[in-house]
């Protein structure tokens, strides 16, 4: 409920404000609320006017609109009202001539880069954002709004930046029905019932929250696609959202079926070495891009979990990713081929984490060049804690495209506060030894010619986007590091609260510091110690440890831990399924030895004692005992964190955190409780002082039934 007007004048009179004002978390990091009384005496000294050239161009525009909202909106009230003198200037060295003179350095930035600094000018202080394309000054813009929100003096600011990947997208796993595949935030943002006719204004405002985070690409349909996403009508409604997308820099993909040739092209075979399946895609890529002209290209998924590709032809994942590539090539266009696959028969003999180093590692040197392999961040799933894909690093002459997921399917979905930057900069930061010490995945990603980075959305109709404003963080953390993956995912953090919430020090820090232990937090009370997919069946929630009776191996949570009498965990040494056989081989002769394997992988590659010793001294049972119930001491940390926050935090956001770690705590307890209980089975030894009896049976756990989880 709002205060009436006169009382908040009042209450403003006396002293007695708070951020007490509903805020309903729509405007993500761009709320733009006025900053304190000192901060806008000194914007106002160098926000008197925003200076650019005559007739920007719509993308030039995009960025003048925002400036002139944001910085009125930290100001409170309009630009060239306050009594400085300066001014901002905004362009490239021809649109604004007086920048050539500047001695700028422009040179190495490409047309996305661009340059911040201020300066005096005829004895005035300006600012100038320059760039050579009018991206580079989309980008400026926002990133001169995030130094002013928060709290960077302008008078000291000098920085040049240019993204580091080529390619920042995020893939929507959205269907035409409007339903969003592991989606936790509501439906699908696109409304494809109304498009093209009716271009939602929250088109708009998605895309500008994109922009301001360095996201230039969108793949708007689900990768587990249908045929109709590209017929006429649906090519109709994606120029529609691409017409809206386009000033802001975003470019839109869709996936692609194999087999639309014959589900809508009316042929007897999707075999890409056909040449009539091959005149089919190149004609529907020339009537996509007469409808789009800067259409990004083809997403594909193939040959998993049920989905046609080339091998149901007898032929090879390059054979199929090349013919969308040469349907694609004249247009500029490229095709990102996804690297998940595992075989559409029982895998028992054959270790589901090797299949995508399996698949694709003979085929280095064999995609057309405008082809990106598109990795999963781990050999499995989008778990709590994986390994880095032994795939990254290992296929020099293809280039590589890391897939993460921002949308939580594994991670507690759309109630846990998990930070995911902190997942994200560990997986970019993993050191693949592939050139040597020092090849990180974020250095693999960097060198290649076509680089890029992709996310799976968490993004839906919910009023606040993501589910939760805490999950908002993981949507623009992805943007961040996709720009400069070698970022630090605190200072991220840092920049995410003050923008979010407010800029005052000694809240950034609390949040800072309840957010960089979130992460930990949900391993040790989901997966501890290099544990992996034993969530429930098909939707993912919960614990189900126990699941065995699945038609396939690999779908059961028994395949990834392996319990019996004698110890835990999954043996993929070279006397197991000799996984760690695909990494470097300084990093697979670390993996060799469970002394020398991270403790916080060791069940993933090892079949471990229950007595074995760890480096603490304790048991393995032990060890594993407290992660579980140090998980959930953390969530009773982060709760005690957000409760001292509340002086700084609207009522609304603030009592919707409140309850969503609420049930954290209850899902917490009931991952502990739930898998101490199955575990406990196998090792036949007690729990460790500290750690409480389940609150139930094992056999209470077990019946528990949830057919209408979201994520189904």
């Amino acid at each position: 409920m709002r205060l009436p007007r006169l009382l908040l004048i009042i209450c403003a009179a006396i002293g007695l404000t708070s951020p007490a004002w509903a805020d309903d978390g729509y405007d993500l990091w761009l709320r733009y609320r006025p900053l304190p009384t000192a901060v806008r005496a000194q914007l106002d000294s160098r926000a008197t006017a925003i200076v650019a050239g005559d007739r920007p161009s719509p993308m030039l525009a995009a960025a003048l609109g925002e400036l002139h909202r944001g910085l009125e909106g930290l100001l409170g009230h309009p630009i060239g009202s306050g009594e400085g003198s300066g001014a901002i200037l905004i362009g490239t060295p021809r649109s604004l001539p007086v920048l050539a003179t500047l001695n700028l350095p422009l040179g190495k930035l490409g047309g996305e880069g661009y340059v911040i600094r201020s300066l005096a000018l005829g004895g005035k202080p300006i600012t100038v954002i320059a760039a050579n394309d009018d991206r580079g000054l989309l980008y400026g813009s926002f990133a001169l709004l995030r130094l002013v929100q928060t709290g960077t003096p302008l008078d000291q600011v000098d920085i040049v930046s240019a993204p580091k990947l080529t390619l920042r997208v995020l893939n929507h796993w959205d269907n035409l029905n409007g339903h969003i595949e592991r989606g936790y935030a509501g439906d699908s943002l696109w409304d494809w019932w109304k498009l093209p006719d009716y271009e939602d204004p929250r088109y708009t405002d998605y895309a500008r929250a994109n922009a301001s985070i360095g996201i230039n690409g969108t793949v708007l349909n689900n990768v587990n696609a249908v045929a109709a996403s590209l017929t006429p009508d649906y090519i109709a409604k994606a120029k529609a959202l691409a017409d809206v997308f386009r000033p802001w820099g975003i470019k839109v993909y869709l996936s692609a079926r194999f087999t639309a040739p014959i589900e809508i092209g009316g042929l007897t075979t999707a075999d890409p070495l056909d040449p009539a399946v091959a005149a089919w895609w190149k004609a529907k890529a020339d009537e996509i891009y007469r409808s789009i002209p800067d259409f990004g290209g083809f997403l594909v998924k193939a040959n998993s979990e049920g989905q046609p590709g080339p091998q149901d032809y007898n032929r090879t994942h390059a054979d199929g990713a090349n013919v969308l590539a040469d349907a694609v090539r004249p247009h500029g266009g490229i095709v990102m081929y996804r690297a998940f696959v595992y075989a559409a028969q029982d895998s028992h003999q054959v270790d589901r984490t090797k299949q995508a180093y399996d698949n694709f590692k003979p085929l280095d040197g064999k995609f057309a060049d405008n082809v990106l392999v598109q990795v999963k961040n781990g050999p499995l799933d989008f778990q709590p804690r994986e390994p880095v894909s032994a795939l990254i690093g290992a296929m020099p002459k293809t280039p590589l495209m890391l897939e993460v997921q921002i949308t939580k399917e594994y991670l507690g979905q759309a109630t846990h506060a998990v930070y995911m930057g902190a997942l994200f900069e560990e997986v970019l930061k993993w050191d693949t030894f592939t050139k040597g010490r020092g090849t990180t995945v974020a250095k693999v990603l960097e060198s290649q010619k076509i680089s890029g980075i992709a996310g799976v959305a968490n993004s839906g109709n919910d009023r606040d986007w993501s589910g939760s404003t805490f999950n908002q963080a993981d949507w623009y953390a992805f943007g961040r590091l996709a720009w400069d993956p070698q970022a630090s995912s605190e200072r991220i953090a840092a920049e995410w609260a003050a923008m979010t919430f407010t800029p005052d020090p000694a809240f950034v820090r609390a949040v800072v510091a309840m957010m960089m232990t979130s992460r930990e937090a949900v391993v040790n009370y989901m997966t501890p110690l290099g544990l992996a997919h034993i969530m429930g069946t098909g939707h993912h929630h919960g614990p189900a440890p126990w699941v065995h009776e699945l038609a396939r191996a690999e779908w059961n949570p028994v395949y990834y831990h392996q319990a019996d009498a004698i110890g835990i965990g999954v043996d993929r040494t070279a006397s197991g399924t000799n996984a760690i056989s695909q990494y470097a081989p300084p990093i697979a002769k670390l993996l060799a030895n469970p002394k020398t394997t991270p403790e916080n992988l060791l069940l993933w590659f090892h079949h471990v004692p229950w007595d074995y010793r760890m480096k603490s001294g304790r048991i393995l049972w032990d060890e594993l005992a407290l992660h579980y119930q140090t998980g959930v001491d953390q969530v009773v940390a982060m709760q005690r964190q957000w409760q001292a926050l509340k002086p700084y935090v609207d009522e609304e956001r603030f009592a919707k955190t409140e309850a969503f770690l609420t049930i954290q705590l209850h899902e917490a307890e009931w991952w502990r409780d739930a898998c101490l209980a199955y575990f406990q089975t196998f090792s036949k030894r007690p729990l460790p002082a500290g750690v409480p009896a389940p609150a139930h049976p094992l056999s209470y756990y077990q019946a528990l039934d949830f057919p209408f989880a979201p994520g189904h």
